[in-house]
């Protein structure tokens, strides 16, 4: 048997045995349970700060690109189409002879007109002569007031006479000159319509060709009718910028001014036409085209932005996911204004400085924990 000490030690071993293996065992089954359930990683996003900026307020509307002016070359004469000095789609000056009709015609009226001239000035030499030796004889009574009346009667016939005859002339000289046919603007010849050789007549429809002028260029657009008092009130303030965008990638073709508003609102639709002016220098917009005209009515002088992604949009409206001092996320309900090239205006919600996320919104929830990811491309 043991003794009482050997057995009091041998309790107390036993003991110590029990609870290690306890301890032991409670602990490596907290170790599985955490290895079980990791700690959730955190989400890579794109963030940005909210700052204060002037944001311009733009009224967008559909425009369609029409050229400054322009003008169908029509013959003013009828004849043969002799030349055509111009080739298509090449940029015309004004004034730049382009087409001649054959003159030959109109010439010799003209030379015809000035014969009849000659011919009744001649006739007027000798008229007022005879008048004034009649009226010398007159006064010593060898010829009659009868005689002298028509011969008088005779000189201012042939005095209407030459007038009419210069009238002639002059009608002469202008259907000449419209054998040589010149442009009445600088632009851009379009596609012939009439080939060399072909005979002409002022009566038709088509005419010779089409010249557009492209440099400046208009663009019309419709806004609605509630847009219109802001429209007024910017042209009352002076010039109103105008960007011409383009539908396809929304690039900014041109930068111009809005030159006049229609003076009146189209009963059917509800809008009213603008015209704007665009310089044009290298071609950006051309005839025919379809453009969104941006009109800048005002400027929201330091208004709190943040990007336009970080936006979204909830059953309860607009809200947008701030980053914390920990690197979690809120989801915070916001009231914006204007969206516009990327940027929203934030009337309430947030405040100037704080982070919000523009990218990944999709993984997130409030409390979630954000890693900062570098924007694409970078």
């Amino acid at each position: 048997m043991l003794k009482t000490g050997a057995r009091r030690w041998f309790v107390l071993a036993t003991i110590a045995v029990t609870v290690f293996a306890a301890g032991y065992g409670l602990w490596n089954s907290e170790k599985s349970h955490a290895a079980a359930n990791p700690a959730p990683a955190a989400v890579p996003v794109e963030v940005a700060n909210v700052i204060r900026r002037d944001v311009p307020v733009y009224l967008t509307g559909l425009g369609t690109v029409e050229p400054y002016n322009t003008v169908t070359i029509r013959s003013r004469v009828d004849g043969e189409l002799q030349q055509v000095l111009f080739h298509e789609g090449q940029d015309i000056a004004q004034g730049d002879l382009i087409a001649i009709i054959d003159p030959r015609t109109y010439q010799a009226a003209l030379e015809q007109a000035n014969a009849r001239l000659q011919q009744d000035t001649a006739s007027l030499s000798n008229a007022q002569l005879i008048l004034d030796r009649d009226t010398q004889l007159g006064k010593s009574d060898f010829a009659s007031p009868q005689v002298i009346d028509n011969q008088r009667s005779t000189v201012a016939q042939l005095q209407a006479q030459i007038a009419q005859d210069h009238a002639m002339i002059s009608t002469a000289q202008t259907q000449l000159s419209y054998t040589s046919i010149t442009s009445p603007i600088s632009g851009r010849a379009g596609l012939r319509l009439v080939d060399q050789g072909n005979i002409v007549h002022a009566t038709d429809a088509n005419g010779l060709v089409v010249i557009n002028q492209l440099h400046p260029i208009t663009v019309i657009s419709t806004v609605p009718q509630d847009d219109v008092p802001a429209i007024r009130a910017a042209l009352a303030a002076g010039k109103v910028e105008a960007q011409a965008v383009s539908r396809a990638d929304g690039s900014v073709l041109d930068t111009g001014t809005l030159d006049l508003t229609d003076n009146q609102i189209d009963p059917q639709s509800g809008t009213l036409r603008l015209k704007s002016v665009f310089q044009n220098t290298r071609d950006p917009l051309w005839p025919g085209q379809f453009v969104d005209l941006k009109v800048r009515v005002a400027t929201i002088p330091d208004a709190l932005t943040v990007p336009a992604d970080a936006v979204q949009r909830g059953p309860d409206g607009s809200f947008v996911f701030t980053v914390g001092p920990d690197d979690t996320v809120s989801m915070v309900p916001v009231k914006t204004g204007q969206i516009s090239d990327g940027i929203a205006v934030v009337e309430s919600g947030l405040s100037d400085g704080q982070r919000v996320v523009t990218r990944g919104q999709y993984r997130l929830a409030s409390g979630t924990r954000i890693i900062v990811a570098a924007p694409a491309g970078e």
